[in-house]
């Protein structure tokens, strides 16, 4: 019986033996998808937040201060499948939910990879 491959949890943390956390399955896809979403790519307002590779990320930030209606549901499905199909192509895009609670919007995200499948919260403050 063959064991998921392993890796390390981005954004780093530690883990209980002072080393670096690694992760396989769901944990280790959510951190991914996690990372791509919440880094500011470059957009047509924003520079990106990488300066080696600017154009990394999902640019959610545009999705702030908009009205919580269809269209930002629209907008925020469209660059999250963008986000991912361009920086983790083998990850499958199941869903995303728009949630908003006081200033923050927050978008609920299901994917898939292989038998692994993750459900994340991405919080975008306002």
């Amino acid at each position: 019986m063959s064991r998921a491959p392993q890796n390390l949890l981005i954004p780093f943390r530690r883990d209980r033996k002072r080393d670096f956390a690694a992760g396989a399955g769901a944990e280790l896809l959510a951190s991914k998808v996690r990372q791509v979403l919440l880094t500011e790519g470059a957009t047509p307002h924003s520079t990106g937040e990488l300066p080696w590779r600017t154009s990394f990320g999902a640019g959610l930030s545009r999705l702030r201060h908009q009205r919580n209606d269809t269209v930002l549901a629209e907008l925020a499905r469209v660059y999250v499948r963008d986000a991912l199909a361009r920086w983790l192509p083998g990850v499958q895009f199941v869903q995303v939910r728009v949630e908003q609670h006081a200033a923050v919007l927050t978008l609920r995200v299901r994917v898939r990879d292989g038998d692994a499948t993750a459900a994340l919260d991405v919080p975008i403050p306002g």
